[in-house]
């Protein structure tokens, strides 16, 4: 837990160096000696095993060149000449047979070669480079290795265009290129933007190569020209990987972990979302027992929330009690018992014997280094499997190479913030870069945190393989139905699309156990010769898989700037608006329940359909394909028991899908779903399937294994049939849904599409597209308008009529009619709504329809954007603090009305107090805070007195400042503990919006506990 962390601190080993006087390690007059640090000098001897192993003497100095494979060898340098291996097999697994290698003396080098590469060992002074066979330059050293008394270092020259990646789980980058970047792989416990909390130490490059330095020491990586590796510790150790194929990134991620583990296959729940707290004696929480976690696992159940897995005891100093009747109770709920490893894991095996199946490490009891962090997760690991038939799944946050093959990396106890956001985005598919294929971090963080934040956290956690959600530490608990609606409703709908999805995700879950590759990628594995994935541009965006393209949401807006598309055809997964890359999306329309998601052209994406829990699946279930028809396409499921380790036996199923349909336009689409291959307990012998395909435009007919199905003369008969299928030209732009009934999965069988398209349509780009201006505000019980912008494809739109879809409560007028929109152009219409007399302020998502006729079909457009809805305007003077707030944010805990902010609680502040006054009314916040008030144009001064408050006791130190629609119109001096109050005149004449501010000035944060004390508006009258 963060709290314990400040006390801790890595623990530099300095290494004493007492040796007697040697020979020099190298040739040439001026060097240092060897104890005192040196470079490796000129090839003074050279032998060979004769078979893999070549050994060169440099004075004292050895170097050691060892192939593990064709494409993977080591080079060790002892300067001292005795050479050492501190890791051992805790991080390299056994490699088997070394292949057959050969060499030659060329004269200024060796060359030492393999079927595969050529490494080149340059005679004075020794340096080292790898060629393809080829005659490619892989990489070359362009300094001998060096060493000081307590580290070694390789140089190397960088290309001009070449790109780096790796060094593990490193905070707010990694998805994109880190050239120019210095990358630490050490233990430093900081969980925040730009810690490393589940560092490696290894990185590729775009060259096609990778290396691993073999060792627990700290190191440093240094991306520039040239590039150095450095590690602490006075030997050098690495292995090197040569990418081979078309996808050289991911084949050196394969060879990486053939050496140092492939990740595990986490059991089915594992997958699911879990939930921690502790229900012992919870300071934060009052006297509970362990057994009162049942309760919280009920209300998920209640919610119709998926949970997969519990931890009952995370807290400092937090046991357990009835640990098996709470087991027993959670898989009633279909969840299972997980516990936090706070005091070790000597007690696992009784405790896995009462149904524990999820162990989460602590960094406290870890030890000095990561050979302990890397030995826990491996022991915790093991304690689960050995005394159970489940699978070993363990969390850490403080790991080390191989840790991908026992556990969970997740990035430790930060705060929720939208900042939490935007740097958690590319540290997860950065980790994938590293054979990490597990990495996450808590919803909305541990402390902080609001609903909005919550809620766009949750969004794109859920297109994450694993997550959870942390309780009892924030002001209120932060399970995903504590915040009422409409959060818990959105919520709901993520959480179930991530439970949908499991088939998708545990198919990249089995794939990772054979590649190394995890689910979450960045641009640039999937896109290596795409310019612009290696950049900021694709940094706050990643891919599930090859076909999902995820864009979270971090500020606080109903839109989303700067949505890179690489090359291809991508789909809106919500509105089914098609779009061509490479292209940038500016102004993306996402209101709060909406996740910008993309599905690449080609996919077939295998669901299960309206589940719970993986538990809810009964030998009827169906499995459900989503199917975006472009070209050949295929995906393999996989499916075994989701448990047990049967599967390491051969007790698994695949069953292959494959797509046939034109690359573009019109033409007939093929589907085939093969087989399925292999057995298991539990296996579905027949199952019912569905498919959404996404055509865009209507069949002739559909046909089953060359039968007709039976066309449905509505959406609601469709639903109703056991088989048949209907065009929903209002459903995504156009799909066609089909059912089979229930089909043997012993047998394939085909569907035909006939007379149909592509994805995008037969006239691709004539669809059209719906959107919103942002900013539009309407008040609640008002009469108002909402502008609508609808865009004409590569086609004419005619017959146009625009509707608008109300909420509960709202009244929409009729639908507007246009009578054609010219193609490539855009016509904004208005539409009546009137907001619920009880609507409540903020964003509201509305959805607007467009009927129109174009190429010659009936279609249909949808846009899905937010307005605001505006609480009444002061109609007399008001004090700011009994206005309804629009937004606000807080650095620690929620801003307080009429009190102190206080501690992480509501209403746990003081009265207002600065430089000794007490004030009645006024507002308390802590730095950085962001608090917006809606005025309507009706005020004319804010006043206040600002400070920073006496509960401080003389700390803190920020600045406040006053905006209005955007414009800064009074910002204070800086304002500390010791200063007097700052008196607040400012005129606010005809503004609708007004943000209070108040800003850290000195880094800290420490004691910013501002006031804005009798803050009061000066408003005029409504009539």
């Amino acid at each position: 837990m963060q709290s314990s962390l400040s006390t801790l601190r890595r623990l530099r080993t300095v290494i004493a160096v007492a040796l007697l006087g040697l020979a020099a390690a190298f040739a040439g007059p001026g060097q240092a000696r060897a104890e005192e640090g040196g470079t490796v000098g000129a090839v003074t001897g050279f032998r060979s095993d004769g078979s893999s192993r070549y050994t060169f003497e440099a004075g004292d100095a050895e170097a050691r060149v060892s192939f593990v494979s064709a494409e993977t060898f080591r080079i060790e340098l002892a300067p001292d000449g005795k050479f050492t291996d501190p890791a051992g097999d805790d991080i390299v697994l056994p490699q088997g047979r070394p292949p057959a290698t050969r060499w030659q003396d060329k004269g200024d080098r060796y060359e030492l070669s393999s079927s595969r590469v050529t490494l080149r060992a340059y005679k004075s002074p020794l340096r080292f480079a790898l060629f393809r066979h080829d005659g490619t330059r892989v990489w070359a050293e362009s300094a001998p290795l060096r060493w000081t008394a307590d580290s070694t270092t390789q140089t190397l020259d960088r290309g001009a265009d070449e790109q780096f990646y790796g060094g593990g789980m490193q905070n707010g980058r990694g998805n994109t290129s880190l050239r120019g970047q210095t990358v630490e792989a050490e233990v430093d416990y900081d969980w925040d933007d730009g810690g490393h909390p589940n560092s490696v130490p290894f990185y590729l490059s775009t060259a096609g190569y990778g290396v691993f330095r073999n060792t627990f020491a700290p190191g440093t990586y240094t991306f520039g020209e040239p590039v150095t590796a450095a590690a602490k510790e006075r030997r050098f150790d690495a292995y090197y990987f040569a990418g081979s194929g078309s996808d050289r990134a991911k084949d050196v991620i394969g060879q990486y972990t053939k050496l140092t583990g492939k990740p595990f296959l986490p059991p089915i729940y594992g997958l699911e979302i879990g939930d921690a707290d502790c229900y012992l004696h919870n300071a934060n929480r009052g006297e509970r027992h362990t057994l009162d976690a049942l309760q919280v696992s009920e209300q998920y159940v209640k919610n119709d929330m998926p949970l997969g897995w519990m931890l009952v005891n995370d807290g400092y100093g937090c046991g357990y009690e009835d640990l098996a009747e709470t087991a027993q109770g959670l898989r009633a709920n279909k969840t299972q018992l997980g516990l936090w490893t706070e005091d070790g894991i000597d007690r696992i095996a009784d405790q896995v014997k009462a149904g524990q199946r999820v162990a989460k490490l602590d960094v406290a009891w870890v030890g000095e280094g990561y050979k302990f962090a890397l030995d826990g997760c491996k022991a915790a690991y093991r304690g689960i499997e050995d005394n159970s038939e489940a699978r070993g799944f363990t969390w850490a946050p403080e790991s080390w190479s191989g840790a991908q093959r026992c556990g969970v990396q997740w990035s430790g106890d930060q705060s929720g913030s939208w900042d939490y956001i935007r740097w958690q985005i590319p540290t997860y598919a950065g980790a994938t870069m590293s054979g990490l294929a597990y990495t996450t971090g808590d919803v909305d963080g541990i402390f902080g945190g609001s609903p909005k934040t919550y809620v766009r956290d949750l969004q794109w956690k859920s297109l994450l393989p694993v997550t959870m959600t942390m309780d009892g530490w924030a002001a209120s608990d932060k399970q995903p139905f504590r915040q009422g609606e409409p959060y818990t409703g959105i919520n709901r709908k993520y959480l179930k699309l991530h439970e949908s999805l499991l088939p998708y995700l545990y198919a990249y879950a089995h794939e990772a156990t054979k590649t190394g590759v995890g689910a979450v990628r960045p641009l640039a594995l999937e896109y290596p010769d795409d310019p612009k994935a290696a950049t900021d541009a694709a940094k706050y965006e990643f891919l599930t898989g090859e076909d999902l393209l995820v864009a979270p949401v971090y500020q606080d807006r109903s839109e989303r700037d700067g949505i890179y598309l690489p090359k291809g055809t991508w789909t809106d997964y919500w509105t089914g608006r098609v779009h061509r890359g490479p292209v940038t999306l500016d102004g993306y329309d996402a209101p709060l329940d909406t996740l910008p998601l993309f599905v690449k052209g080609g996919a077939a994406v295998p669901m299960w359909p309206g589940i719970r829990s993986y538990a809810d699946r009964t030998a009827d279930a169906p499995l459900a394909w989503d199917i975006y028809p472009q070209g050949a396409s295929s995906f393999e499921l996989y499916e075994d028991d989701g448990v047990t380790r049967a599967h390491r036996e051969g007790a698994y199923a695949t069953q292959r899908a494959e797509v046939d349909a034109p690359p573009s336009g019109a033409g007939d689409v093929r589907v085939r779903i093969g087989a399925s291959k292999g057995t298991f307990t539990g296996k579905q012998s027949a199952r019912p399937y569905s498919f959404t395909v996404h055509t865009a435009d209507a069949p002739s007919q559909v046909r089953l294994d060359g039968r007709r199905l039976t066309p449905a003369a509505s959406r609601s008969a469709y639903d109703k049939a056991a088989s048949g299928w209907f065009y929903d030209r209002d459903d995504r732009g156009g799909v066609v849904l089909v059912k089979t009934g229930k089909q043997s999965t012993r047998h394939a069988f085909t569907l035909d599409l006939r007379d149909t398209a592509a994805v995008g349509g037969a006239v691709p780009g004539a669809a059209a597209a719906v959107s919103a201006p942002a900013g539009q505000e309407v008040g609640a019980g008002a009469d108002g308008k909402i502008a609508v912008d609808v865009t004409a494809g590569t086609q004419d739109a005619t017959d146009v009529s625009v509707a608008l879809a109300a909420p509960d409560g709202w009244r929409a007028g009729d639908a507007v009619t246009v009578d054609r929109v010219p193609a490539g152009t855009t016509r904004r219409v208005e539409l009546a709504v009137t907001p619920a007399g009880e609507a409540r302020p903020g964003e509201q998502a509305l959805t607007a329809s467009v009927r129109y006729r174009a190429a010659g079909q009936q279609r249909t457009a949808q846009g899905h954007f937010g307005v605001s809805v505006m609480p009444p305007p002061p109609a007399a003077d008001a004090w700011a603090s009994d206005l309804p707030w629009l937004t606000s944010t807080n650095g620690y805990g929620p801003a307080e009305r009429d009190r102190s902010n206080g501690e992480s609680g509501a209403a746990d502040g003081h009265p207002l107090t600065l430089a000794g006054q007490t004030y009645a009314k006024g507002i308390g916040v802590h730095a950085d805070s962001d608090i917006e008030l809606y005025l309507g144009g009706r005020c004319t001064r804010l006043t206040a007195d600002a400070g920073i408050d006496d509960e401080i006791n003389g700390y803190g130190e920020v600045a406040f400042s006053v905006e209005a629609d955007g414009t800064v119109l009074w910002t204070s001096p800086k304002v500390t503990g010791a200063s007097a109050a700052v008196p607040v005149d400012v005129d606010v004449s005809g503004a609708r919006h007004v943000r209070l501010k108040v800003t850290d000035t000195n880094g800290s944060k420490s004691g910013d506990h501002g006031d804005w004390a009798a803050a009061k508006f000066a408003c005029a009258s409504g009539g």
